[in-house]
């Protein structure tokens, strides 16, 4: 069964698709057809679950700033209080 309807496309996918028809001198419909089969076939596989990562936590010692929310304060104790 084949449906006719019409897409209101974003510029940028327009423009990709353009390009792609004049490298591959393929009919825009053909174009559409694959990259929505494409597009289709990938969102129905990232329904699988992921693979569990974690991150090993690591000591970096003392927090030497009290406070980042000042920053004046922060470069006083990094730079020293000559920075101003």
């Amino acid at each position: 069964m084949t449906m006719r309807t019409t897409l209101t496309l974003d510029d940028d996918v327009a423009a990709a698709l353009e390009r792609l028809r004049r490298t591959r001198n393929a009919s825009f419909k053909d174009l559409v057809n694959e990259a929505l089969r494409r597009g289709l076939g990938d969102m129905s596989r990232r329904t699988t679950s992921r693979k569990h990562v974690s991150t090993r936590a690591v000591a970096l010692g003392h927090v030497r700033l009290p406070s980042i929310d000042n920053i004046a304060e922060a470069l006083a104790v990094v730079e020293g209080e000559g920075f101003k």
